[in-house]
This record gives structure tokens, C-alpha cells and sequence, in this order.
């Protein structure tokens, strides 16, 4: 049976509150990064992998020290 929720405020934006039993259904806590893709008119959130998040983290870590002075400007102006 699907599990009904509401929408709710916060801040200037939406959200969505997991309910703790939905969360350990599919391996999720506080920590964890997820990821949301729209899928024929559904959300679908799924968990990324640590090693996922830490391939992504150094990439960007590598262009913004390779391109430090150009996103500074863009930053600024």
C-alpha cells in the first residue's frame, strides 16, 4: 500500500519529511547523499554510494584549483 505525505514548507523552499521506518527501508540516514531524478511524472530518490560522492568530490575539487582565477571573477562580477 503506498504511503501518503505532504508537502511541506520550510524555509522558502519544499520538503518532504522520511519517516524514520521509510529510511531504513532503503539504507538512509541523515548522512547520507541522494540522489533525486524525475522519472515519467515520479521522484525517485536513491542513495548514492561513498565512493560515488568522493569520485565527484575530487573532480571538483581538481577544476575549481584548475580554474580558480575564472570562477573567482564569475563569483565577483
Amino acid at each position: 500500500m503506498p504511503l501518503l505525505k505532504k508537502i511541506s514548507h520550510i524555509g522558502n523552499s519544499l520538503g518532504l519529511i522520511l519517516d524514520r521506518p521509510v529510511c531504513e527501508m532503503i539504507g538512509i540516514d541523515e548522512d547520507t547523499v541522494v540522489e533525486l531524478i524525475a522519472e515519467g511524472g515520479a521522484l525517485v530518490v536513491r542513495p548514492v554510494k561513498a565512493a560515488s560522492v568522493a569520485r565527484v568530490r575530487a573532480s571538483a575539487r581538481k577544476v575549481m584549483k584548475a580554474h580558480r582565477s575564472t570562477l573567482k571573477k564569475l563569483a565577483t562580477s
